[in-house]
Formats: structure tokens, C-alpha cells, sequence
């Protein structure tokens, strides 16, 4: 019988292809079977932005994960991916598994990761964040000397994302998507408004940024990130 095989979970970056780590092109070019997720079965973010390395013989896993408030659907697509997955794992086949960002930082790779790893040989392969790609992007540090970043998930409650946010010195709004409008009042409403930019789509073709306040009316942009900074604007 052959020896399992290993599974890597592999950052992308945040959409510019140039972005990616040399690592993480070999392995494009040297495995066959690539798994990657999408929501509720739409294009993939994560293959789009390799999808000119990706070997035209290459075996391909899309895995598409329900987009809703219910955890159960999510979690039932994950075990269903892990299932197939692990199938070619036991073959001795390498499967990679690509995620945008990083793998470890909000990640959809880590709940294959949970799901795989006490079996298999997982190998973790670090990608750029949008958090740093959107500070590059912005040209200001996301914190600075001895500030306290704070990362702020945007679903988070109300009251939770007020409070995390009046004692932020700097901070990261993420997952904005929905949400906007939410995190938007909140930030007016504790005076951090004019200190706040959102980065939409940062190192893609289309990205864009806005001073908060200027996003135009009934926007809701979603792959977003916004950067506040409590001391000072985010402008130069």
C-alpha cells in the first residue's frame, strides 16, 4: 500500500498574481489535484487569481460553500470536502488546497485543516494578507511605534464593535461586506469617520479607495477593509 499523501494549504494573496511566493508557484506547478472553495458555487476568487498556473492536466476539487447565517450547511460542505479530499490523500496522492490571503488568518483552509490534519500530513504555506496589501495600497502603516492594532471582524455585534473600537488605536475592520452601513454609523457616531479608508479590492485590477465618508450612496462594498487611525487621518 502507498504512503498517504500530504495536503498543502497554500496563501494566495490578496489577488495580484505577482504577490504570490515562490513557494507557493512550485507547488502549483508540481501538484496535480487542487481543491479550492467558492460561495454558494460561484467563481472561485482563490483560482482566479492563479488560474494562469494552474497545469492544464491538473485535477480540479471546487468545493462550493453555502453563503448563510446557519452554520450547519457550511459545516456539512466542509466534511463532504474533506471526505473527497482525504480519498486522494490515502491514495498517496498531494492534494493543495489554494486560499486567498493567508491560510491561517480567517482562512477557509483551516476547517479542512481541522477536519484533515490529525490524519495527514497538513503543510501550512503562508500568503500575503489583505491587511497588509490594503496598507501598502494606502501607503500608511497600519500601526505604528508602540500603537496597539486591533482586527475587527465587521459582523461582530454592535455594541461589541463599539466598544472594541473606542479603545482601538489603530484598527482593521474586516469581513465588511454586508455590514457596511453598520460599521459605517458606528465610526461617525465615535468620531473616527474622518479617520477612517476603505480599500476595496486591494492589489486587483479594479481596486479602489475612499475616505469612508465618500463612498458613494447605497454602495456596500465586499471585498473591503477599512483602516482606522484614532490619532490622525489616514491621508498624507
Amino acid at each position: 500500500m502507498s504512503a498517504k499523501g500530504t495536503l498543502y494549504g497554500v496563501g494566495v494573496g490578496p489577488g495580484d498574481i505577482e504577490l504570490l511566493t515562490l513557494k507557493a508557484a512550485r507547488l502549483l506547478h508540481e501538484v496535480k489535484i487542487i481543491a479550492y472553495t467558492s460561495a454558494n458555487g460561484g467563481e472561485s476568487l482563490a483560482r482566479r487569481i492563479v488560474a494562469p498556473l494552474i497545469p492544464e492536466d491538473a485535477l480540479e476539487l471546487p468545493i462550493s460553500i453555502p453563503m448563510e447565517q446557519a452554520r450547519g450547511p457550511a459545516r456539512s460542505a466542509y466534511d463532504k470536502a474533506a471526505e473527497q479530499i482525504a480519498a486522494h490523500l490515502k491514495e498517496g496522492s498531494e492534494v493543495l488546497f489554494l486560499c486567498e490571503g493567508d491560510p491561517f488568518f480567517y482562512g477557509s483552509f483551516m476547517f479542512i485543516h481541522e477536519r484533515l490534519s490529525p490524519e495527514f500530513r497538513c503543510v501550512v504555506v503562508p500568503g500575503i494578507t489583505s491587511l497588509t496589501a490594503c496598507a501598502a495600497a494606502l501607503g500608511r502603516p497600519l500601526a505604528a511605534r508602540n500603537e496597539v492594532l486591533k482586527i475587527i471582524p465587521a459582523p461582530l455585534t454592535e455594541d461589541r464593535l463599539r466598544r472594541e473600537l473606542e479603545t482601538a488605536e489603530a484598527a482593521a475592520i474586516i469581513k465588511v461586506g454586508s455590514h457596511f452601513a453598520k460599521v459605517h454609523k458606528i465610526l461617525r457616531d465615535l468620531g473616527l469617520a474622518a479617520r477612517a479608508a476603505i480599500i476595496e479590492r486591494a492589489t486587483q485590477g479594479d481596486q479602489r479607495i475612499f475616505r469612508l465618508d465618500d463612498v458613494p450612496d447605497g454602495e456596500r462594498p465586499y471585498f473591503s477593509t477599512i483602516l482606522v487611525y484614532n490619532g490622525s487621518e489616514p491621508w498624507h
